[in-house]
């Protein structure tokens, strides 16, 4: 089997919370460094224990207990926001890996609880702590508590929140492209007469500041 034949057999068996608890930016990325073999089975406390017994069959690798420096196997905790203290900064809508949370600037957002994984990454991003975690059913952890299909549409729902992301930024990249293009013709209009060596240093210095903005994004 390939590399990369093992890492999808590996991502399939996640369960696809894009919690990045296990040190990597998702679940693929974790997945093909298990493949190649630079990370260990037991990094991924959504999984588990059955978790870890899925990539130890998938792996040939003996199992291991999980890794506390990634955190604790436990029940399905999903997130919740307290809309009287929610001030509207989509701070957290940015941080879902999922998309599960809707509203708009300076309007109270909401959590669709069916669609979240539990990822726990809005918390960090509110800057009023209005989002608490809820668990509803406690006596349920790991697998048990998360479902292949709900693994199966977190997977299509992150697909999805990447090609926006990536859309978004092509499309707030060609804006300011716009806006510098039009500020260059405006400078060009201005200065053409009396001195063209400056519209050439200010033309160089927007054209420098565009290029450092694209390889921020690509990086």
């Amino acid at each position: 089997m390939t590399t990369e034949a093992l890492a999808q057999r590996i991502d399939a068996a996640l369960p696809q919370t894009q919690c990045t608890r296990c040190g990597y930016p998702d679940c693929a990325a974790y997945a093909r460094s298990v493949a190649e073999g630079q990370a260990a089975i037991n990094r991924c406390p959504p999984g588990g224990d059955e978790g870890i017994a899925r990539l130890a069959a998938l792996t040939g690798r003996p199992r291991l207990p999980l890794d506390p420096a990634c955190g604790s196997e436990g029940p399905l905790r999903l997130a919740r926001i307290d809309e009287t203290w929610c001030i509207g900064c989509t701070l957290c809508i940015k941080a879902c890996p999922v998309d599960c949370i809707v509203g708009a600037p300076k309007v109270m957002h909401t959590v669709v609880a069916d669609q979240c994984t539990g990822c726990e990454l809005c918390l960090p991003a509110c800057p009023v702590d209005c989002i608490e975690l809820v668990t509803p059913e406690p006596q349920r952890s790991a697998w048990d508590a998360w479902s292949a299909p709900q693994a199966e549409q977190a997977r299509e729902r992150y697909a999805f929140h990447r090609l926006r992301v990536e859309r978004d930024a092509r499309e707030n990249e060609a804006r300011l492209a716009a806006k510098a293009q039009a500020k260059l013709a405006d400078l060009a209009n201005q200065t053409r007469l009396t001195d063209p060596a400056a519209v050439e240093r200010k033309r160089a210095v927007i054209e420098a500041a565009l290029a450092r903005a694209r390889a921020r994004r690509s990086g």
